[in-house]
């Protein structure tokens, strides 16, 4: 009962959101919004976590479409999973745009804005809870129309209107390819519902399984922004409102991963490890790609749509490592692989919506959101920058934020090869290992330029050097994401079991045994398959500290192999995070004895001998990110454009500025060719319009001449 409740008072919240823009004025309904979309992701929260928790079970019937079926709701754990990542966002982004969206206020209609944000809520969350095909799809066009006609808001720009078609053009051919899957399975199930569907896939023919694979993927692959279906991300995101970007980075790509696992792991699971390789070799490759390109942007905007690319690309190759290990046997490092995957999914969920928010605020306190243009506004906006540099650190994977644990996971998943025997995909492996090591590596140049160039050094811009700190309004959405980054960081034992509660049904085998050993019981109460001597000497160590304060299993991962190699791999942030906060005090304490009886003084920094350093003569983010663009010259593969020569003195030599247009990979080697085929055959056809009636009437008999000669032929 506590669930249909919960859920009768999300769907009540966005209908009364929807009242309210309509009926409110724009400063009353931008406070409304604010308030009602935060309720309403509270009690999502609620929802999640209750499910999560396995208390109740929930499933609704609605309406029945004769002859089609009845449309329900349902929860199960890997539901309730992804809407715990969208109420984590729902709640701080609703409260971030209540007086965000008064910048748009003198412009355009923010009662047609309320609307379609609370509008937009209830799709996502009954894209989760459909349990059928027919709600599943009403619910995902519901989603896509919503989100397409909030990125084109700013209707009056002209880049807003392009983006969003093209983000809804992509969207709809995914939708397309995924609804013939999931057809395709209804048919040979003989119904719409989803547990009919998953009993029934068992007996699928071998073929018939491997195109519900290959359409399934590939369609939902377009919402998760995977390569080479990730074109629309990079358009769409700096042309949103930085509140709808959030959502879209933060959660409608979920949905994306959501279909994948739905359909390829939980009602039809592809037949053999190929399948597997290829999601690994597609997620690899994504991650790579999408940090190449947000290693040498300058807008933060879309620097931060290509980092969601790259987390996407991250989550799906520890989606192919669980299909390779669940298809050859492994189950318990197939649900490790999913921890992983859906720890970092939920990661990403967090820090992503906090860098969104703080582009957000530091657009609304200097004006401007290109890097180059910024610098030193950590002395002006302090509160923006600590959480700012928060975020920063998680998405770069430094311990102890939670970053960290889910990449560190995902790359001893890949490690964990070891265990299968083909050597085809042992290679594929440490292929797709090296990749995702490599991208963790640019992850960090890529935000340490961010924050460095963005919020410290010399204020490069009018902008810059006035810049305003934040209100409570974006500061308050910020310390509570900041806060879930360390906590989902520091206590990973704690996250780890709701999150295998989400992979067990899907592998059929717990991990968790296998990733939180009991160290904060003692040995005698253990009813676990793990030996006693392995507990008793991991308590020596010292794995037993805060057993009687802190309750729970223990505070470290670990992950046992055989008798000869008990330990794989261990990790402990929760110990971590307490040696570092003992280094840094230490070290405070140490400067301040050593500096206690010395005068210190503040003077003018040396600028190699000018009278005074210029903002134009310092570091940039472009030329800070230039080493990357060289190296990878061949991926990124910058075009020269026109160069413009400016004299500078007539004794002194001509300056050249050179302009480069940067093509991204994916369109360079999928869409171009293709379109510039399109153009050439057009180029052909326009020149049969000659305007003679008689050369018109010819070709409308050799038209007829052809279909008569097929026809012969035919027959």
């Amino acid at each position: 009962m506590a669930s249909i409740a919960l859920i009768l008072a999300f769907f009540g919240l966005c209908a009364a959101g929807v009242l309210a823009a309509h009926v409110l004025s724009p400063t009353t309904g931008r406070l409304a919004l604010s308030v009602i979309g935060a309720l309403a992701g509270l009690t999502i929260l609620a929802f999640a976590g209750w499910q999560l928790l396995g208390v109740e079970s929930f499933h609704a019937q609605l309406w029945t479409l004769f002859p089609l079926g009845t449309l329900s709701l349902g929860a199960d754990p890997l539901s309730a999973l992804f809407l715990f990542a969208a109420g984590l966002v729902f709640l701080p982004v609703s409260i971030f745009s209540g007086r965000y969206l008064g910048k748009y206020a003198a412009q355009y209609d923010l009662r047609y804005f309320g609307i379609l944000y609370h509008s937009l809520l209830a799709s996502i969350v009954l894209v989760v809870l459909a349990g059928d095909v027919l709600t599943f799809f009403i619910a995902w066009e519901l989603m896509s129309i919503a989100s397409y006609l909030l990125v084109t808001f700013e209707y009056r720009h002209e880049e807003s209107s392009r983006a969003s078609y093209v983000m809804l053009a992509m969207s709809e051919a995914g939708t397309i390819a995924a609804m013939v899957a999931l057809l395709l399975l209804a048919t040979h199930a003989g119904t719409f519902d989803f547990t009919s569907l998953k009993t029934n896939a068992t007996s699928l023919p071998v073929g018939l399984r491997w195109a519900v694979f290959l359409l399934s993927f590939f369609g939902f692959a377009v919402k998760a922004g995977l390569v080479p279906l990730n074109s629309w991300l990079p358009l769409a995101h700096p042309v949103a409102p930085t509140n709808v970007s959030a959502l879209l980075s933060a959660v409608i790509v979920n949905l994306g991963i959501y279909g994948i696992v739905r359909v390829n792991l939980d009602l039809a699971p592809p037949p053999a490890p190929v399948a597997g390789m290829i999601v690994l070799v597609i997620g690899s490759v994504s991650a790579l790609v999408g940090i190449l390109y947000a290693t040498v942007q300058a807008e933060m905007k879309r620097l931060l749509a290509h980092s969601t690319i790259e987390n996407m690309g991250i989550i799906t190759a520890g989606l192919g490592a669980a299909m390779i290990f669940s298809t050859t046997g492994h189950p318990v490092a197939a649900g490790i692989a999913l921890i992983a995957a859906f720890y970092h999914l939920v990661n990403h969920s967090a820090y992503k919506a906090l860098l969104f928010i703080g582009t957000g605020a530091v657009e609304a306190g200097t004006g401007t959101r290109d890097l180059d243009q910024l610098g030193g506004i950590a002395r002006q906006m302090p509160w923006t920058g600590a959480f700012f540099l928060v975020g920063v650190l998680a998405i770069s994977a430094l311990p102890p934020f939670n970053g960290f644990v889910s990449e560190w996971l995902t790359l001893q998943t890949i490690l964990r090869s070891a265990l299968l025997t083909s050597t085809s995909v042992k290679i594929v492996f440490a292929v797709s290992g090296a990749m995702l090591a490599l991208t963790a590596g640019l992850a960090v140049t890529c935000f340490a330029k961010v924050y460095a160039m963005g919020f410290l050094g010399m204020s490069r811009s009018e902008g810059a050097s006035s810049a305003k700190d934040a209100p409570w309004s974006s500061r308050a959405p910020m310390a509570l994401l900041a806060a879930c980054c360390v906590v989902l960081g520091v206590l990973p034992t704690f996250v780890i079991p709701a999150l295998d509660r989400a992979g067990t049904p899907l592998v059929h085998e717990s991990a968790m045994v296998a990733l939180v050993p009991p160290f904060f019981v003692t040995v005698d109460q253990q009813r676990e398959n793990v030996p006693a001597k392995f507990v008793r000497e991991f308590h020596d160590l010292g794995a037993q500290i805060g057993q009687h304060v802190i309750p729970g299993r223990g505070l470290v991962v670990l992950h046992r192999g055989e008798e000869q190699n008990p330990v794989v791999f261990a990790m402990s942030t929760s110990y971590m995070a307490v040696a570092l906060t003992i280094i840094l005090g230490a070290t405070y304490l140490a400067f301040r004895t050593l500096t206690a009886r010395r005068t210190l003084s503040r003077r003018p920094a040396w600028a190699g001998g000018m009278r005074r350093l210029l903002p134009t003569a310092t570091y940039t983010a472009t030329g800070f990110s230039n080493p990357v663009r060289v190296i990878f010259e061949n991926i990124l593969s910058p075009e020269a454009g026109e160069d413009n020569v400016e004299a500078v003195a007539r004794h002194f030599r001509t300056a050249i500025v050179r302009n480069h247009a940067t093509v991204h990979i994916v369109d360079r080697l999928f869409i171009e060719p293709p379109v510039h085929q399109l153009r050439a055959v057009s180029s052909v056809v326009r020149r049969m319009h000659v305007g003679h009636v008689n050369a018109y009437v010819g070709y409308v008999l050799f038209a007829v001449l052809v279909v008569l000669l097929i026809g012969v032929g035919l027959r």
